[in-house]
C-alpha cells in the first residue's frame, strides 16, 4: 500500500489526492502535522529517494522563513538536519508519497506517472 503523507489544508496535498483518487490508486493518507514523521523515517525516505536531504524542506513555509534556515541548512549535517524535519510536520515539503521502491516529495505529475501508471 502506497503512504501518502499530507497535510490536508494544503492546496498541492489536495491536487494530488485528487489525482490518486482518480486513478483508483490505493493509499494509506497521514497528516504530517498531527503525526509527523520520525527522524528514522525520514532517514530512511531520504536514501530510498535518491535526493538530497534539503529537498525535504518546506522552503515556501512560514516555520522555514521564520527560522531562517535558507542561511543555517549549508552548516548542519545530516543528524541536525534529520532532527529539524522531524522536529515538525510543516518543515517537511509535502505531499510525500512512498512505496516499496521509491519514495516521491511534492506533487510533480510526470514523475507521480511514471512511478505509479
Amino acid at each position: 500500500m502506497i503512504k501518502f503523507i499530507c497535510y490536508p489544508k494544503c492546496t498541492t496535498c489536495k491536487k494530488a489526492k485528487k489525482w490518486l483518487e482518480e486513478r483508483n490508486k490505493g493509499y494509506e493518507e497521514r497528516d504530517i502535522k498531527t503525526e509527523k514523521p520520525t527522524a528514522e523515517e525520514l532517514r530512511e525516505w531520504y536514501k530510498k529517494s535518491g535526493l538530497p536531504l534539503k529537498k525535504f524542506f518546506n522552503t515556501s513555509g512560514v516555520l522555514y522563513k521564520t527560522m531562517e534556515l535558507k542561511t543555517k541548512l549549508g552548516a548542519m549535517t545530516e543528524d541536525e538536519m534529520l532532527s529539524l524535519l522531524s522536529s515538525d510536520g510543516m518543515l517537511v515539503k509535502r505531499p510525500l508519497l512512498i512505496g516499496e521502491e521509491f519514495v516521491l516529495v511534492g506533487f510533480n505529475e510526470a514523475q507521480w506517472e511514471e512511478k505509479l501508471l
